[in-house]
């Protein structure tokens, strides 16, 4: 017989075996079970990769390879433009040294202290003479403008300031003198129908009007000289004295250059057009977007940027991108009527906030009439002029005592001399405590003249005096404005004798209702705004460029005449013709917001190709966010051959990581940003566009100087059309 210990081993063997044998069985149960489960769930089959994916995928892997092809580009045409300047300067130097008229070089501090002394010395006091030598120094002064421009922040421009102030001072010192010499000798020039002297002086800037009161008529109500299209009006208690009138009228404005010194941060002047490093913005444009495509924020600070005179608006820019988050479309001075808010997010290729505009930004063109008056009601007294500027020269009106006249006796010639020279004439002759009182009992003083043919009034001017106090212009003072726009005349009354100057609202033309830039062969191309209240037209040829109007009263001194695009751009400013922008310009403009950064990346691509693509304003832009651009262009084959209606054109999609062309047409009901078929994404548009140029245009593109490539990019981002559009 076994022992009891090996029978209750074996019983528990036994035991064990029967509970493996009941885990496996149900093992097997719950795994049949599971396996029934999932037959009744269907099979997910891998889905292929659409095209718009597959487009992405093929862009991120080409990326880098654009970027830099890109760079190389812009780097090579700046560096070309830069040096071609540098020569420039170089030759311009050697030209002034060679003339050897008197001429000091404005870099020459040394030549400038000489010149300035040797003319204050100067006893020459005849008028001719006097406004020829005021013509150079006005020619110096605008010389040391653009130096003070080009000098910002540095230890040259309180020299440049201190310059400038002293030559401005001294040309009213001698334009006094010489007007007392002919006021000294006005009794040898009566006229014999109105027993009083008046006389006229005129060269190419300045016109000078002498009125001397020998007569002393009660009735005399004022006079006017036809030949200079200007004429005044006094009141009966200065017909009766002994006072002589000056109306001079200098085509060049130097006070509105003297407020801009005075008050630098209240004010601003036409900056030169692409100062900035194109290179270098399009690379801080695109460093900035990461390879999967999120749009990283570069702080100010963050970028390591020597804070050059060419280099700091860079670093205003990124601030600008920095701060400015939301979208705000057409901001006027007064309100903010929003188009809608939204845009697109970081997956742009796939979604897309459809906008929809609430109205058009259109302006409307008010209807002329013949006669404009009004009273002058101010609620700011101070003159603005980063929103008005100043058009036409200024005009100087002025009342002296006549001074004491010679005498003939005995073959001598006797005439008192005073110590203090040629003084103001008081009015009104005192000023109550308040001031009111007693300008309200001194009737105004009058003056009308005849509008010059080199300005363009887009809408009635206002009328502005000079405050020498204060050095600033103010619309206090000025009481009545009557413009008679048919006659091209205009007539005020002011409470008393000061410089006047016109104004025009500096924006009055904006937003462009569209523009068109067109190629007309090599190097050559027509860049057309429609704006809010004219039209034109800026002919680009090299690194040259002409305006073109079509309207019958033309601008002679621009029209049809070619210049660099930085002296077209002061020209057009100061004849009232203003198309470009600055820092400033969106508190004063309407304006639909871009990111700056990704606007200038659109500018300086399509100065690249603008010899043989056109390019166009679309309805989209205004609506498709502030991080994204729309853009028409195509392909403009045949040089010679002007722009024409019908043409096949094409929606890009732009922003500051990818460009694609969109399957949208400019007549679509609603936006969609779905790509067009068949058609691939880029990091950059210059790819974009010559994937579908032809041969000849591919060779044009290639051929593009980097002059010309400088003044179209110069135009587009002095103007921003995609922004004030």
């Amino acid at each position: 017989a076994a022992p009891k210990g090996q029978k209750a081993s074996k019983s528990k063997k036994g035991k064990s075996k029967k509970e493996e044998e009941e885990k496996r069985r149900q093992r097997e149960e719950e795994e049949a079970r599971v396996s029934d489960t999932y037959q009744h769930i269907p099979k997910i089959k891998p889905q292929p990769l659409n095209s718009s994916r597959i487009h992405l995928m093929q862009d991120s892997e080409r990326r880098e390879g654009e970027l830099d092809e890109l760079r190389h580009l812009l780097e090579k045409n700046h560096t070309a433009v830069i040096k071609w300047k540098s020569d420039a300067v170089e030759r311009e130097t050697w030209e002034r040294y060679m003339r050897c008229d008197g001429t000091p070089d404005p870099r020459s501090q040394r030549e400038i202290n000489t010149y300035i002394t040797l003319w204050r010395d100067d006893p020459e006091v005849n008028i001719t003479c006097v406004l020829q030598q005021c013509s150079s120094a006005q020619q110096l002064i605008e010389d040391l403008e653009v130096l003070l421009k080009d000098a910002p922040h540095s230890e040259e421009e309180e020299t440049y300031r201190e310059t400038i102030t002293g030559l401005l001072e001294l040309i009213q010192s001698k334009q006094l003198l010489a007007t007392e010499e002919l006021l000294k000798n006005a009794n040898e020039s009566i006229d014999s129908e109105t027993g009083n002297m008046q006389t006229v002086v005129k060269d190419r800037h300045v016109t000078v009007c002498l009125w001397a009161n020998f007569r002393k008529n009660p009735r005399f109500k004022g006079f006017h000289f036809e030949e200079a299209g200007l004429g005044f009006e006094l009141p009966k208690q200065l017909a009766v004295s002994d006072v002589a009138v000056r109306l001079m009228h200098t085509h060049y404005d130097l006070l509105s250059l003297l407020a801009r010194l005075a008050h630098p941060g209240t004010s601003t002047s036409p900056r030169k057009l692409g100062e900035h490093s194109a290179a270098l913005v399009c690379a801080l444009v695109f460093s900035s977007c990461s390879p999967e495509g999120d749009t990283e924020e570069v702080p100010a600070a963050d970028v390591d940027i020597t804070e050059t005179a060419q280099e700091s608006e860079v670093i205003k820019v990124l601030k600008y991108q920095r701060i400015k988050k939301t979208h705000t479309n057409c901001v006027s001075e007064e309100e903010e009527d929003g188009l809608g808010k939204g845009g697109l997010d970081s997956s742009v290729m796939t979604q897309m906030e459809v906008l929809e505009a609430e109205g058009e930004l259109t302006s409307p063109v008010p209807v002329p009439e013949t006669v404009t008056t009004y009273r002058v009601h101010f609620r700011k007294a101070v003159v603005d002029l980063m929103q008005y500027t100043p058009v036409g020269g200024v005009l100087y009106y002025d009342a002296f005592y006549l001074p004491p006249q010679a005498h003939r006796a005995n073959g001598w010639k006797i005439r008192q001399v005073l110590d203090q020279g040629l003084r103001l004439f008081p009015y009104p002759s005192k000023t109550s405590e308040t001031g009111s009182e007693e300008q309200s009992m001194s009737p105004p003083v009058g003056v009308s003249f005849t509008l010059p043919d080199n300005v363009i009034f887009l809408k009635p001017p206002r009328a502005a005096r000079w405050d020498d106090a204060g050095k600033q212009w103010r619309l206090d003072g000025v009481t009545d404005v009557s413009y008679k726009k048919e006659e091209g005349k205009i007539c005020i009354k002011m409470t008393s004798f000061q410089p006047l100057v016109l104004l025009q609202e500096t924006y009055a033309n904006f937003p462009f209702q569209s523009w068109e830039l067109w190629p007309l062969g090599q190097d050559a191309a027509l860049f057309t705004i429609n704006g809010a209240l004219i039209s034109l037209s800026i002919k680009i040829q090299g690194s040259l460029c002409m305006l073109q109007l079509e309207q019958e009263r033309a601008l002679p001194q621009l029209t049809d005449r070619w210049m660099s695009v930085a002296a077209l751009q002061a020209a057009m400013i100061g004849a009232g013709l203003n198309v470009f922008v600055n820092e400033h310009s969106e508190k004063y403009a309407s304006a639909c917001a871009k990111d700056p950064l990704t606007e200038h990346a659109a500018y300086e691509q399509m100065a690249l190709l603008a010899s043989a693509v056109a390019f166009s304003w679309s309805r989209w832009n205004a609506i498709c966010g502030s991080e994204h651009l729309v853009v028409r262009a195509c392909e403009h084959r045949g040089p010679g051959s002007a722009p024409g209606p019908e043409q096949p054109w094409s929606l890009y999609l732009l922003d500051a990581q990818r460009s694609k062309k969109l399957a949208l047409t400019e007549e679509g009901e609603a936006f969609s940003p779905d790509h067009a078929p068949g058609s691939e994404f880029h990091s950059t548009f210059v790819h974009i566009l010559r994937d579908g140029l032809s041969a000849e245009g591919l060779a044009r593109v290639g051929g593009s100087h980097y002059l010309f490539v400088s003044a179209v990019q110069s135009l587009l981002c002095g103007t921003r059309p995609l922004t004030y559009t």
